[in-house]
C-alpha cells in the first residue's frame, strides 16, 4: 500500500498562532512527541527571523534522531544561511524553501514577473544545493497561481535541484476537486515529475483542509503537510491525526497509509494544546472530549448491543481508554510511577521527585486523584522556562461591598523575597497588580481563560493568560484547585517566558513572515 509522508510543521506555522509563543525547552518536548507520533518529517522553525528562533531550531536539530528536521527559508542567500547554519547538527536536515507564485503575489508583494520569480527560486534551489541533499520547494499562494506557470516552476525546481515541491493553498482558497485538479495536471504534464514527492500544504480558513488534503493524496500527492489539531495562522492549518485517521479507517477507499503511531495521537494533542494554550473544541474530530462520547439515547442503545453502529473508529486506537490505578493520598511512589508509565511520560529520577510532591500536595485536597489531573500538571511545571520569579504565597481579601485586595510573597531567582499588596477591580485584577508592583514589569494583560481540567466541586482550574510588552507576546498557564492561585501561577509564568524571551532575543523581534 502506498506510503504517505507526514510533513508536521507545528513548531513552525503552528506557532504561528497569534498568542502563542514556544520557548525552545516546549519546541524539545514537542518535537520528542512527534518522533514517538512517528512523523517523517517536522519543520522547527524559520532561523532567518531571529536568532532566538535560530538557537531553536539548532536545538530541535542536535536532539532529533529518527525523523529529518526541515527549517523554512525565503529564497534568499541570508535566510539559506541561517537554515544552514540551524541544521549543521541534524542527522537528516532538509531546507524549506519559498517563492510566492500567484499573480496577487508576484504583482502586490514581490514586485515581479514570471520570468524574475523562476529566476529568483532557481537561483535559490542551486545555491542551497551547496548546503543541502534534501530540498523543498514550495511556490507560495500556488492554489491561485496559473496552472500553466504553476508547471513551469515545478519544472524549473525539479531541474535546479529540489527533492520534493510542496504546492500550498495558502489563503485555503480552494475546493477538493480544484486541489485535487492540481497534482493530476502536475502528474501528466511535468517532466521529470516522477523524480520527486508532491507534497500538499493546506488552510482551513473555508473548513476544507483536511478534505484538500486527501484529495491531493487520491491525485498522487506523496506528502501531506499539517499540524497537531490543526493550528496555525488564522483558521489552521490541515489536522495531521485526521489525514492519519482518514487513510486508517478508509483504506479500501485511499489504498494508501501513514505509518503515524496512531496510539500516540491523543497523548500529542493534549502536549500541543497545554503548551500553546490553544484549547481543542469539544467537537473537533478524532481528538475532541466529544469524538467518542455519546448522549443520545438512541445512539447509547446501539452502542452498548453493537460499538460499530455509532463508532467508525475506536478510542483505543488513538490512545485514549479508561482508568485502571486510581490514585489518592495513600499511593506510593512505586504506584506513582507505574501510573506515569501507563500515561506516557518518562521522567528522571529528579523530575519523579518533583511530580511525586505535587501529587501528594494535590491528593491532600482532592479524595481521588485521575489521569487528567496528573497530566495537568505534569503538564504543567515539570518541563518548563527558567523561574527568575516564583510564587510564594498570597492573600486575598475579598467583599462584595469592599474593595478586593491581594498581598503576594514571590521569590527570585537569586533568592530575594519580594512582597507587595494592591488592590484591584476584582480579586484577579488584585493579584496580578501586586504582582506587577513586586516584579517592577509594566505588561499588558490581552487574554484571560479559565478552564475545568476535571469533574467536580474539588476539580482543578487551569488558567492561561497571554500578555504583551512592548511588541512581544507571551503565554503563561497555571493549574490548582483553588483558581485564584491558579490564575497567580499562570501570571507569573507569563513573566519569567517573557524576561527568557527577552534575554535570548536581546530586543529582536520574531518576524513572523513564513507564510506558506
Amino acid at each position: 500500500m502506498r506510503k504517505i509522508y507526514l510533513f508536521d510543521t507545528t513548531l513552525r506555522d503552528g506557532e504561528q498562532s497569534p498568542g502563542v509563543n514556544l520557548n525552545t525547552k516546549e519546541k524539545l518536548e514537542i518535537a520528542h512527541q512527534l518522533e514517538r507520533l512517528g512523523i517523517d518529517r517536522m519543520e522547527a522553525g524559520f532561523p532567518a527571523a531571529s536568532p532566538g528562533d535560530l538557537a531553536a531550531v539548532n536545538a530541535v536539530a542536535k536532539a532529533v534522531k529518527n525523523a529529518t528536521v526541515v527549517a523554512l527559508a525565503r529564497s534568499r542567500v541570508q535566510d539559506i544561511d541561517a537554515a544552514y547554519e540551524a541544521l549543521k547538527d541534524a542527522q537528516d536536515p532538509c531546507l524549506h524553501l519559498f517563492l510566492a507564485s500567484s499573480p496577487i503575489h508576484r504583482q502586490h508583494k514581490l514586485r515581479m514577473t514570471k520570468e524574475q520569480m523562476l529566476e529568483a527560486a532557481e537561483a535559490a534551489i542551486k545555491y542551497a544545493g551547496k548546503y543541502f541533499t534534501k530540498i523543498q520547494f514550495s511556490p507560495e499562494d500556488a492554489g491561485r497561481t496559473e496552472l500553466d506557470f504553476l508547471c513551469q516552476v515545478t519544472e524549473m525546481a525539479i531541474k535546479a535541484g529540489a527533492t520534493v515541491v510542496n504546492i500550498p493553498d495558502t489563503v485555503g482558497y480552494l475546493y477538493p476537486a480544484e486541489f485535487g485538479n492540481i497534482f493530476k495536471t502536475l502528474k501528466e504534464q511535468v517532466p521529470g515529475i516522477e523524480k520527486i514527492q508532491l507534497s500538499a500544504h493546506c488552510h482551513d480558513d473555508l473548513g476544507m483542509a483536511t478534505a484538500n488534503a486527501l484529495a491531493a493524496v487520491l491525485n498522487g500527492a506523496d506528502q501531506v503537510e499539517g499540524t497537531i489539531n490543526g493550528i496555525g495562522e488564522r483558521a489552521g492549518n490541515t489536522a495531521l491525526e485526521e489525514v492519519a485517521m482518514a487513510l486508517e479507517t478508509r483504506q479500501d477507499f485511499f489504498q494508501a497509509k501513514s505509518t503515524m503511531v496512531l496510539s500516540e495521537i491523543a497523548r500529542s494533542s493534549r502536549l500541543v494544546s497545554k503548551l500553546t494554550g490553544m484549547v481543542v473544541p469539544g467537537n473537533k474530530a478524532i481528538v475532541g472530549a466529544n469524538a467518542f462520547a455519546h448522549e443520545s439515547g438512541i445512539h447509547q442503545d446501539g452502542m452498548l448491543k453493537e460499538k460499530t453502529t455509532y463508532e467508525i473508529m475506536s478510542p483505543e486506537t488513538i490512545g485514549l481508554k479508561e482508568s485502571k490505578l486510581v490514585l489518592g493520598k495513600h499511593s506510593g511512589r512505586h504506584a506513582f510511577r507505574e501510573k506515569l508509565i501507563d500515561l506516557g511520560y518518562e521522567l528522571s529520577d529528579d523530575q519523579l521527585n518533583i511530580a511525586f510532591s505535587k501529587f501528594k500536595d494535590l491528593a491532600d485536597k482532592k479524595k481521588e486523584v485521575s489521569d487528567e489531573d496528573i497530566r495537568a500538571f505534569i503538564e504543567e511545571k515539570i518541563v518548563d522556562t527558567l523561574e527568575i520569579f516564583s510564587l510564594q504565597t498570597i492573600y486575598v481579601t475579598y467583599g462584595n461591598e469592599a474593595t478586593p485586595t491581594a498581598k503576594v510573597r514571590i521569590v527570585t531567582h537569586e533568592g530575594d523575597v519580594l512582597e507587595q499588596e494592591a488592590e484591584g477591580n476584582g480579586s484577579v485584577d488584585a493579584i496580578y497588580n501586586a504582582i506587577d508592583k513586586a516584579t517592577g514589569e509594566e505588561v499588558v494583560l490581552s487574554d484571560y481563560s479559565i478552564k475545568s481540567v476535571t469533574h467536580g466541586k474539588d476539580a482543578q482550574g487551569e488558567v492561561h493568560v497571554v500578555m504583551n510588552q512592548d511588541e512581544v507576546a507571551v503565554q503563561g498557564r497555571g493549574v490548582s484547585t483553588d483558581i485564584l492561585e491558579a490564575s497567580a501561577r499562570a501570571y507569573v509564568d507569563a513573566l519569567n517566558r517573557l524576561i527568557e524571551k527577552r534575554q535570548l532575543n536581546s530586543g529582536n523581534r520574531r518576524d513572523k513572515i513564513g507564510l506558506v
